[in-house]
């Protein structure tokens, strides 16, 4: 189950594609966000998500709000995933689990990622949140759905 609607995101430090590290409260300060968990690198439905969020990649920033993917890979896989898809968003390596679990983001047991989305206003406020695990596309379409009403 997300998070719930109304309440601060969780603020984190990970390893990051584009920095040494990534702090949600310093590298996002006042910027609206989307943060998506995903299963695993170049898994079949996890590389046709990020794919739809790099097709519809202008369409976020158009609206003003940064996308950034985590998964509990390695920072060397994830640059691999970036250049062979030519991710254009930050992704960050979450390897103990420990920022899926703030974010009801990890399957119990298996301590594999899930498929959730959460769109963060500038406060860092969650505004909205989609899980499936199966419907890449439904996440993007979820959440332009929700920036569009604002």
């Amino acid at each position: 189950m997300a998070l719930k609607v109304g309440i601060q995101a969780p603020d984190f430090t990970l390893p990051s594609t584009e920095r040494d590290l990534f702090t949600l409260s310093k590298d996002m300060v006042g910027k609206p966000c989307i943060l998506f968990f995903y299963p695993k690198d170049f898994s079949k439905v996890c590389t046709q998500e990020a794919c739809e969020f790099r097709d519809h990649f202008a369409d976020f920033r158009g609206l003003d709000v940064e996308v950034i993917g985590i998964s509990r890979d390695d920072i060397a896989t994830h640059r691999r995933f970036k250049e062979q898809y030519n991710l254009p968003f930050e992704l960050l390596s979450d390897a103990s689990g420990e920022v899926c679990k703030k974010y009801d983001a990890l399957v119990p047991i298996l301590g594999i990622p899930k498929r959730i989305t959460y769109l963060l206003d500038a406060s860092h406020k969650i505004v909205a949140a989609y899980q499936e695990l199966f419907g890449a596309r439904q996440h993007i379409e979820s959440m332009l759905k929700e920036l569009k009403k604002q």
